[in-house]
């Protein structure tokens, strides 16, 4: 996990939080290293693994909201039969500290202001000139690489499959997830750091998609599928998934080479979508379209650090 300064200053356009992170696991525990909750007075977001555990951590979250580490063995301190151990921090946040945090990585200590160790200045010129993964946690220091902006998923649709894919994907911190319709009424609750977009074509928007995004088209139209898919492989993107038969698909492709579109372009737009084995059902579409779009931002960031440490020699 990453710290995403881009999801922190949308939380904390809601007011401020403590931010509680599981920085380092013994044995076997509720979750991994880099898990994170917010918690607000009257609210949470995310999850450190539930139980008795994020039960106390959210109580002490609040009734002490100061920076500070604690460390936790879950059997002989909270009663819980994982055997493991935790080390949690708790980070006081608000807008003014999420836009100081800068650069690749985000060293700051935990507890009162000291010089930084030249343990932490070694580890943090190491990740920055040869791409070494520095540990969460040096001397009662917190060091957590920042996320690079977080990757654009548009969904055409707010149909039933378009409703449990954004319910799904939405919680992901690594996506901007933008949601296009012909109107208003067509959105129910939006949920948190989701973007409506709306038009009465919502074709007419795909230029305002960024190059590099990812498309799932979900709509209600199989004339307006057509266009995107058309204006899509003008455009450019990431990725471009199509809900729809291998029947559809076919028709698609031949209408989409008479528009002058190469076998090649085509063969670029996923259809049908989703992994068929689990059936029909738009939550299980939307399963098996998140578990595709994850393996594939996987390889992404995976080539991505290969060719940074390449780079670095």
């Amino acid at each position: 996990m990453s710290l995403d300064p881009a999801y922190l200053a949308r939380a904390a356009a809601q007011g401020p939080f403590v931010r509680v992170l599981v920085a380092a696991v013994q044995g076997s525990t509720p979750r991994e290293a880099g898990a994170e909750m917010l918690v607000w007075p009257d609210r949470i977001e995310g999850t450190i693994g539930g139980g008795q555990l994020e039960f106390e951590a959210i109580a002490r979250a609040r009734t002490n909201p100061v920076t500070r580490l604690e460390r936790i063995p879950l059997g002989p301190a909270m009663g819980q039969c994982c055997g493991g151990a935790v080390t949690l921090t708790y980070e006081p946040m608000d807008a003014a500290s999420i836009a100081r945090i800068d650069g690749t990585h985000h060293a700051r200590p935990l507890g009162s202001a000291s010089e930084m160790p030249l343990a932490v200045r070694r580890t943090l010129a190491r990740a920055r000139d040869r791409g070494e993964i520095p540990p969460l946690l040096i001397e009662n220091w917190l060091i957590e690489p920042v996320a690079p902006a977080r990757q654009s998923l548009w969904v055409w649709g707010a149909g039933h499959v378009g409703r449990a894919v954004v319910g799904t994907l939405a919680p992901l911190p690594d996506l901007a997830l933008s949601w296009l319709d012909i109107g208003a009424d067509r959105f129910p609750a939006l949920p948190h750091g989701v973007t409506p977009m709306i038009a009465e074509n919502p074709a007419h928007l795909v230029t305002l998609a960024p190059h590099d995004a990812h498309h799932l088209i979900l709509t209600y139209s199989h004339a307006l599928d057509l266009e995107l898919c058309h204006r899509l492989l003008d455009h450019g993107f990431a990725s471009c998934g199509l809900i729809g038969s291998a029947t559809k698909w076919a028709r698609f492709r031949k209408r989409l080479s008479l528009l002058g579109h190469s076998d090649a372009q085509i063969s670029r737009i996923a259809c049908p979508i989703g992994d068929p084995t689990l059936g029909k059902h738009p939550q299980a579409i939307a399963i098996g379209v998140g578990a595709a779009l994850l393996r594939e931002l996987s390889a992404t960031r995976a080539r991505r650090a290969s060719q940074k440490k390449d780079r670095a020699g």
